[in-house]
Order: C-alpha cells, then sequence, then structure tokens
C-alpha cells in the first residue's frame, strides 16, 4: 500500500556496493575495470539508448569474467523471461581445457552476446513448432549482470532477451524494450514543441512496483495439496478471526518474519534491487515489500528477482511465500501496484505538477495523454492484467474493480474543470494540519487525498495501477502501458503541431494547448471517477458512461484480437500480428491448465482426504446414536445431528460427481474451452468449496485432514 519517491539507481547501486560488497557489475564497477574509451561506448549504449559497438564486447567479456571469478564464479548463465511467467537459465563453465592438460577460465565477447537456448518447450503460441528448436538469447547491456550465491556455487548471471531464429520475440523483455523506445520518441516530440528538449535526448518510463505477499509454515504448507499444487487454498472455512479487527495492517512485525525480510533485502541489495520498504499488510499471515522507481525494463528483471529471492529464502526460516493473488478465501487478496511515471534522461519527472500546476501547460499534456490513453484503451489495459489468479481479488474488498477508470483527485480535476471552460487561473493548495498540540508539529497537507478504490490513481507525480496481480510479471502491463501512451502523445504532439503552426510564440503555443487540452478533456473525462469504485451505482454508472466492463479473464482475452489492438501494436513496432497472436494463445492456454489443474485437485483432495475424514466423523456419530438407543435413552439431539451431517455428506458426493463430469467434457478450442470453464466448470467448483468448508465445520478437529485457515495465517 506504500511507495517510495523516485531515486537514483546508480547512486543506490553504489551506496550497496559501499555497504554490502554488491555482486553486482554496476556502472561503477565497469568505471573501475574497463578502459576509457570502451566504458564510455557501454555507457551511451546503456543511457542513451545508441547501438552497441561490438567491439566493446570483447573487452566487457572479459572483464565481466575477471570480476566473477574475483567472487567465486564458476559459471555463467543468460538469465532471460520466457513466456511462462518465470525466469530461464542454462548454466555453462566458465572453466575450459587449455590445451596442456590444465584447465583455464575463458569467456569471449560471443559467449556473452548471444547464447542458444532450446527454443522448443518454451511457450511459444504457434510461433515455434516443437521440431523448430533454434533461439537466441541476446544480451541486455542496459541491465547489471549480478552474481548468485548458493550453497556451494557461484552463478554469474547476464540479464537477455529471447528471441526465436525467426526474428520474432519470446520473451516479455523485447516488446518491453519496443514500447519504451515508442514512447521516448513521441515524448520527445511533445518537449520539442515546448522548446524543453535542451540536452534530452530520451524519455524513460520508471516503475517502482509493490510487492505484497503471504507466508505460511513450511511444515504446514506441504499438509496441503491444494497449496503445493496451486498455491492457493480451494478448501478452507473462514475462522473466527480474520482481518476484522484491523490489528495486522502495518502492526509490530514477528520476529521470525522480520528476521526473514532482512536476509531477503541484504539479498536483493547484493543483487542491486533498491528494495526500502517493509512492512505487515491488510491480512493475518501477509507482508509487503517495496523498491526506489528505476527505469521499466530494469524494475522488470528486479521484480522476478525479488520474487525468485523471496522464495529461495523463506525455507532457511521455516516458510513458505505464497504469490498468488487470493490463497485464502474472505481476506484480502495479494496484488502488485504499479507505480509509473515518465523522466526524461536529465532527470526531471515529466508528470510532477510542481507548485503552479495551472500553469504547467507541458506537464497538463502529458497529464492528459495519460487519461486519453486509459479512456480509449481501458479494455487493452483490463487484459494486460487478466489471469486466473487474479480473477479471485479484482473486485474484492482489497482490490479495485475490473472497471478501469482515472483517479486524479481535487487538485488536478479542478484545473482540468477550468481547462474545459477556458483559462486556468487557480492550483488548489493542500494548507496545513494543526494536530492541536503544541508539542507537535504542523503537518503539511497534500492537495488531494487518495483513493485505494481506483485501479488507476494520479499519486503525487506518478499513476498508480493497482490491480497488476501479485505473482504476474509487470513487464507486460508496462509494455501496454508504455503503448497505449505513446499512440496519445502521437495524436495530441500531432494536433498541436496543426494547431500551433512552426516556430509559435509562448501565447501561440499556449492558445493551441488550451485548444487540444479542452477537446482532450471534454472526449475524455468519462473515464475520470473520484468516488467508490466498489458501489454498486458507480458499476451502473460506469455502463452509463460506455465504459467497457469486462468482469473476467474470460471476458478480456478477445480484447488482444481485436483490430484495434492488432493494428495498435504493429503500428508502433511493439509487436508484430503473430507476436500478439502467440500471446493471446499462451494466456488462453494458461488459464485453461490452471483451472483443469485446480479441478483435478479439489476432486482429489475431496476423494482422499475430505470424504474418508467424513465418513469417519458420520461413522461415531452412528456409533454413538447406536449406542444411546440400546441403552433406552432417547438420542433425538444426536439422532438429528447425524441426519443433518448425512445429507451435509450427501450434498457434498454430489457436488463431487458434478465436478468430476463438468472437467471430464472436451472442447473443440481452446476460447470455447475458457468459456465453458466460466461457465460451468468455476461454479462447480464453488459449489464443492462451500459444502467442503461447512464439513470442515462439523467434522471433529482431530479427524478433519487439512490444516484450517487459522493456523495458516497465524505464525508462531
Amino acid at each position: 500500500m506504500t511507495t517510495t519517491a523516485p531515486a537514483s539507481t546508480t547512486d543506490a547501486h553504489a551506496a550497496v556496493d559501499r555497504i554490502f560488497g554488491a555482486d553486482v557489475f554496476t556502472q561503477r564497477v565497469m568505471q573501475q575495470r574497463l578502459p576509457k574509451e570502451i566504458y564510455r561506448s557501454l555507457v551511451n549504449t546503456i543511457r542513451m539508448g545508441d547501438p552497441l559497438d561490438p567491439a566493446v564486447a570483447d573487452v566487457v567479456a572479459a572483464t565481466m569474467k575477471d570480476w566473477a571469478v574475483e567472487n567465486g564464479a564458476t559459471h555463467f548463465t543468460h538469465w532471460f523471461q520466457p513466456l511462462t511467467g518465470s525466469t530461464a537459465e542454462k548454466h555453462d563453465s566458465l572453466i575450459a581445457p587449455d590445451g596442456a592438460g590444465g584447465v583455464m577460465y575463458n569467456f569471449s565477447g560471443a559467449e556473452l552476446v548471444q547464447g542458444e537456448p532450446d527454443a522448443s518447450s518454451f511457450p511459444s503460441g504457434g510461433i515455434r513448432a516443437t521440431f523448430e528448436a533454434r533461439g537466441y538469447t541476446a544480451w541486455d547491456p542496459t541491465s547489471p549482470a549480478f552474481l548468485v550465491r548458493g550453497q556451494k556455487n557461484v552463478t554469474l548471471c547476464i540479464p537477455t532477451a529471447f528471441v526465436s531464429w525467426t526474428g520474432e520475440a519470446l520473451d516479455t523483455k523485447i516488446p518491453l524494450l519496443r514500447s519504451m523506445e515508442a514512447l521516448s520518441h513521441q515524448a520527445l516530440r511533445i518537449l520539442q514543441l515546448f522548446q524543453t528538449d535542451a540536452g534530452v535526448r530520451r524519455v524513460t518510463t520508471t516503475v517502482g512496483p509493490e510487492q505484497e505477499y503471504f507466508l505460511v509454515d513450511r511444515e504446514l504448507y506441504f499438509r496441503r495439496p491444494d497449496l503445493v499444487t496451486c498455491e492457493r487454498t480451494l478448501f478452507g472455512a473462514r475462522p473466527p478471526k480474520g482481518q476484522q479487527l484491523e490489528d495486522h495492517y502495518f502492526g509490530t512485525i514477528p520476529p521470525r518474519v522480520l528476521a526473514f525480510m532482512s536476509d531477503v533485502e541484504r539479498e536483493l541489495w547484493r543483487f542491486g534491487v533498491p528494495v526500502k520498504t517493509r512492512h505487515n499488510e491488510v491480512a493475518p499471515g501477509q507482508y509487503e515489500i517495496a523498491p526506489v522507481f528505476e527505469s521499466s525494463h530494469i524494475a522488470s528483471d528486479h521484480q522476478m528477482l525479488l520474487m525468485e529471492t523471496l522464495r529461495r529464502v523463506a525455507p532457511q526460516h521455516g516458510l513458505k511465500v505464497l504469490l498468488h493473488e487470493k490463497p485464502f478465501a474472505g481476506i484480502n487478496g495479494s496484488g502488485k501496484h504499479n507505480n509509473w511515471s515518465m523522466s526524461t534522461d536529465t532527470g526531471v519527472n515529466l508528470l510532477d505538477p510542481q507548485d503552479a500546476a495551472h500553469t504547467n501547460l507541458q506537464f497538463l499534456v502529458f497529464l492528459c495523454a495519460v487519461v486519453r490513453a486509459v479512456d480509449l484503451h481501458a479494455d487493452l489495459l483490463r487484459a494486460s492484467i487478466a489471469s486466473a489468479g487474479n480473477d479471485h481479488r479484482l473486485g474484492a474488498n482489497e482490490a479495485p474493480p475490473a472497471i478501469i477508470s482515472v483517479f486524479l483527485g481535487d487538485m488536478l480535476q479542478d484545473i482540468l474543470d477550468q481547462v474545459e471552460k477556458g483559462l486556468p487561473k487557480r492550483t488548489l493548495g493542500g494548507g496545513v494540519i494543526d494536530l492541536g498540540a503544541r508539542t507537535l508539529p504542523q503537518l503539511p497537507r497534500h492537495s488531494s487525498d487518495r483513493n485505494r478504490t481506483s485501479p488507476f490513481a494520479f499519486t503525487g507525480n506518478k499513476f498508480e495501477f493497482r490491480a497488476v496481480g501479485s505473482s504476474a510479471s509487470i513487464a507486460w502491463p508496462n509494455t501496454v502501458l508504455n503503448l497505449i501512451v505513446a499512440e496519445s502523445l502521437d495524436v495530441i504532439a500531432t494536433d498541436l503541431q496543426k494547431a500551433a503552426g512552426k516556430n509559435p510564440t509562448p501565447a501561440k503555443l499556449q492558445s493551441a494547448t488550451l485548444a487540444v487540452l479542452k477537446k482532450v478533456i471534454h472526449q475524455h473525462k468519462r473515464v475520470v471517477f473520484a468516488g467508490d469504485n466498489y458501489s454498486a451505482e458507480w458499476h451502473e454508472e460506469a455502463a452509463r458512461r460506455g465504459l467497457p466492463i469486462l468482469d473476467d479473464s474470460v471476458d478480456s482475452f478477445p480484447v488482444l484480437q481485436s483490430k484495434k489492438n492488432l493494428d495498435l501494436f504493429k503500428k508502433y513496432g511493439v509487436l508484430s500480428k503473430a507476436e500478439l497472436s502467440s500471446r493471446t494463445h499462451i494466456v488462453l492456454e494458461k488459464f485453461v491448465k490452471q483451472l483443469a489443474i485446480e479441478a483435478e485437485t479439489m476432486i482429489s483432495i475431496g476423494r482422499t482426504m475430505v470424504l474418508p475424514a467424513a465418513l469417519r466423523h458420520q461413522t461415531i456419530l452412528a456409533g454413538t446414536v447406536a449406542a444411546t438407543t440400546a441403552t433406552g435413552v432417547k438420542a433425538a439431539g444426536v439422532t438429528k445431528t447425524l441426519r443433518g451431517f448425512s445429507a451435509l455428506l450427501d450434498r457434498f458426493q454430489e457436488a463431487l460427481e458434478k465436478l468430476e463430469k463438468v472437467t471430464a467434457a472436451e472442447h473443440e478450442s481452446t476460447m470455447r474451452h475458457a468459456i465453458y470453464i466460466k461457465k460451468s466448470v468455476r461454479p462447480a467448483m464453488n459449489e464443492l468449496r462451500v459444502l467442503v468448508d461447512q464439513l470442515e465445520t462439523h467434522v471433529a478437529a482431530d479427524l478433519w485432514p487439512l490444516p484450517t485457515y487459522g493456523e495458516l495465517t497465524t505464525l508462531k
């Protein structure tokens, strides 16, 4: 729920390097080790996006190898992010025969720049057949290499892109980098109009993703087949105490959890991941970790590394990390709040309104471009966060609804209202808060409140896209966000150039800008909403406004194949039709497979664990009735309990058989299968869950085979 201010990644890395001896190949390390000309050429690639000079690779490879070997590395790997939702790596040794009976450490520029993992077994969505195996990894010099230390090994990890032999992207990084290039190009057009581009060569999108997660005791975890297989509980009755007392949020961090957090942070600092914030989240057993801002592609790499580190460190403390969006029903789920902004390579945040925001026309252009983008492409933005896990979370008490809207706050809303009517003349101030005690300071009040129910909220100098799921890579939603804003900047820049003409005077530029913004605001203000996004009234209002209402993933998936969106990705060179179609196929297939696994796991637990326990309990009740009746004493109460329990058990077995039947159906296409899951399988799963949860509250505690919610969400 918290966020941190943008900061310099280079400074963060340098500080970590000094304090912890970071295992990251930072610019500081390169500056110390590389020849000046090589270092200067590489920095121009990293900072300015200049093409990589092939002559640089051999020198960098030798230097990187020496640094890695000095730190104990024996192997290297091209670390990449295929379309599996996780990372991948193939380790190769740095050690090679020296030709004289001995060995030597060797790492060439060719090995640094290009690798060749087998591409046939990764999801390709039809781009590659099983027999078409060749794929390449390509070094991304803008993302620092790092060392991963195991129990008896150290591996040099080199962030890379992953591409097919045909040249089509097979990963999440390539589209993200392409989208950043598209946005930078269009943003520079705006800066040129306002003549604020002196020295600016690039505009970069920056992200500070907050990661929410649950911790459970590792021993209890392995006693829950649903957690092991699906990373969420498919059954579980609500305990008497959940989160209703609201005493866990920002509470004292349990010592065992704090020790885990500290080890995670030290690992991440060594990798150069600039994490800053840690705290208890709302639900019992739920926590959060948040970094400072970084360039989007580096933030994406670091977010994947963060999730891997959480998983790797947890067993050392007897814990298991759950990154699923909704591991427990009835309490808050987990998101990954994506704090997004745009900055120049000279350090200017383009979404910072500054003090007199109503006079900052350049800021208002970028702000309105984002509002326009979200309105026109709300369906695509919604589809970017669609997943089986997120379906359980969106629209619940802690998460924004599936309806995409924008919250601006009082100050910006007032300014846009003024622009729509004419010339803006004021910027609302927040003032100060007097706490009524002389010993306490007066607090500066922000000009606007925050809206935790909004899926896309302006929060000071950035937008917070709150709907991203906790287990997801941030690369895809940020690719979409960059793309739709690039398109919006393109249209607005073109309109401004037509309205203002060449070399406009300040007065002419102001007049043209206000005219263009007035039109944008009038056409797209329907997406702006400041109220309670959870309310039924808003859902009705959103429908009247014509906003897309895509309640779940099955409704969202077809959006990816609309002509509008296919043309959009193609126009700005982010994804070809084949590349976008492949991703649609992959997310559909993953959705169907995940639900099939969950349904089969429910059936297995129901048949082999719940049913035997319930039958044993029924036998005990029946024996009690028989024994009591045999003594001549009336057993009305126990008999009533037995009859009620037997009826519940019958309904459970009927629901179990129904789920078995609906999961066995065959389908002619993946999309039809997904629709069938929505209409038939998920309702059957929900029906079975309700009955099992009722059984849990009736079966004797010593007979119930699964650790309960009360046990799982209370760490000791």
